[in-house]
């Protein structure tokens, strides 16, 4: 599966795939696999990239159109 914000998020923040490979652990080639969506993204993968990009996971896997992080904001 290919996912339109993961590719426009490494571009606006002017990222080479080889800087997100690096940030994730993997190889260039690998990482290239991972946003044409012939690797599917694994768990740890998803959760590094929202951590780096500082976006929602919704928003990377094109389920929301909102980048922002949900903050609970009630208390516990």
């Amino acid at each position: 599966m290919v996912f339109k914000h993961l590719k426009g998020l490494r571009e606006d923040g002017d990222f080479r795939q080889k800087d997100i490979a690096a940030v994730l652990g993997v190889s260039q080639n690998t990482y290239s696999q991972y946003e044409t969506g012939v690797i599917a993204l694994t768990d740890e993968m998803i959760l590094k990239l929202a951590d780096f990009y500082q976006v929602s996971t919704d928003y990377l896997l094109d389920r929301s159109d909102n980048p922002e992080l949900y903050q609970n904001t009630s208390a516990t």
